[in-house]
C-alpha cells in the first residue's frame, strides 16, 4: 500500500487580540481568510468585551485562548504587592521579582483566575489555551498558577516557547532573545507534562520588530522545517489611535498584516507545502 505524503502543518497564532480595535479587525480578517488558526486575547484591556462579541462568530475557525497579561496594564483585581498603584509593572521589573522569589503566589493565582473568568464571561466559553503577553506565563510562580488553571480547563493546552538551540542559531533571527525565551520554557514544559496538559512542540516568531530583514523574509525562516506541533507567533494589526495610546509596537503590526493577507504569503505556504491548522489537527 503506497504511503500518503503528509504536508507539514503549522499553528499560526496572532497575539494581543483585544488590545485595540485595529488589532482585532486585522486578526478577524486574517481568520476569515484562513491565514490564522489561533489568537490570544488580552482580557485586561477595556476593548475586550466588545472585541469578544465580534470574534465569537469565528470561534469554530480558530483556537481562541487567553493571553495572560501581567505587565504594563491595569490588573482585573487588587494586587497589593505587584501593582500597589493599580498598574502592572514593566517586564524587566516583573522578571526581577519573579527570579528573586518576590512574587506572591496567591496574588498571581487570583489574577490568573480573574483573567480566565473575564475571558469566559465575554466570549461565552473557556479559553482553548493559555499563553502570556511577553511570555510571562513561563516565569517562576506564574507558570505554576497557569498550570493549575489549565488543570481546571479540560482539553485546554498551553503554549510552550521552546525551540532546540541549534534550530534557533541556524535560523539566525534575534538569537539571544529567542534563546532566553526558549530557556524559560523548559520548566513550564516539565510542569505541563507532569500535569498531562498538552503543549506545542516547537515555537517560532520572535524577532526585534526593527523591520530589517523584512517580515516576508522572517516568515520564510520561521516556516523552515516544521516539526510536530510547530506554533508560529505573529502580531498583525491596523494602526489606530487606541493602539498608539496602548502600545509602542505599531508600524510592525501593519507590516505583518499586509504580508499575511497578501499573495506572497499564500505563495510561500504553497511553495513549502505548509498547511495552517488548529492545535488539535496539527
Amino acid at each position: 500500500m503506497p504511503l500518503r505524503h503528509r504536508h507539514p502543518s503549522v499553528i499560526l497564532c496572532a497575539d494581543d487580540y483585544g488590545l485595540a480595535p485595529g488589532v482585532g479587525a486585522a486578526i478577524r480578517d486574517l481568520i476569515e481568510r484562513g491565514r490564522l488558526t489561533a489568537t490570544s486575547c488580552m482580557t485586561v484591556c477595556p476593548h475586550w468585551p466588545e472585541e469578544a462579541d465580534a470574534l465569537r462568530p469565528l470561534a469554530e475557525r480558530a483556537d481562541v485562548g487567553l493571553h495572560l497579561t501581567l505587565t504594563d496594564q491595569a490588573p482585573l483585581g487588587p494586587l497589593p504587592t505587584l501593582a500597589p498603584q493599580g498598574r502592572l509593572p514593566p517586564l524587566p521589573a516583573l522578571m526581577r521579582r519573579a527570579f528573586a522569589g518576590r512574587l506572591d503566589a496567591g496574588e498571581i493565582a487570583a489574577e490568573v483566575e480573574r483573567q480566565v473568568a473575564a475571558f469566559t464571561a465575554a466570549f461565552g466559553r473557556p479559553p482553548a489555551y493559555i499563553d502570556g503577553h511577553q511570555h510571562v506565563h513561563q516565569l517562576p510562580v506564574v507558570r505554576e498558577a497557569v498550570v493549575a488553571a489549565l488543570g481546571r480547563l479540560p482539553g485546554a493546552y498551553v503554549r510552550v516557547c521552546r525551540e532546540p538551540r541549534i534550530a534557533v542559531v541556524r535560523r539566525g533571527v534575534a538569537v539571544a532573545k529567542t534563546l532566553l525565551i526558549s530557556e524559560l520554557g523548559g520548566a513550564l514544559a516539565a510542569l505541563a507534562r507532569a500535569a498531562g496538559i498538552p503543549a506545542n512542540d516547537r515555537f517560532r516568531g520572535v524577532y526585534d520588530f526593527a523591520g530589517r530583514p523584512p517580515f516576508a523574509e522572517l516568515m520564510a525562516r520561521f516556516l523552515e522545517r516544521p516539526h510536530g506541533r510547530t506554533l508560529v507567533m505573529v502580531h498583525p494589526g491596523i494602526p489606530d489611535a487606541a493602539l498608539r495610546a496602548a502600545d509602542t509596537l505599531v508600524e510592525p503590526r501593519a507590516a505583518e498584516y499586509a504580508y499575511l493577507k497578501g499573495p506572497d504569503f499564500a505563495a510561500l505556504l504553497a511553495a513549502r507545502g505548509v498547511r495552517l491548522t488548529r492545535f488539535a489537527a496539527a
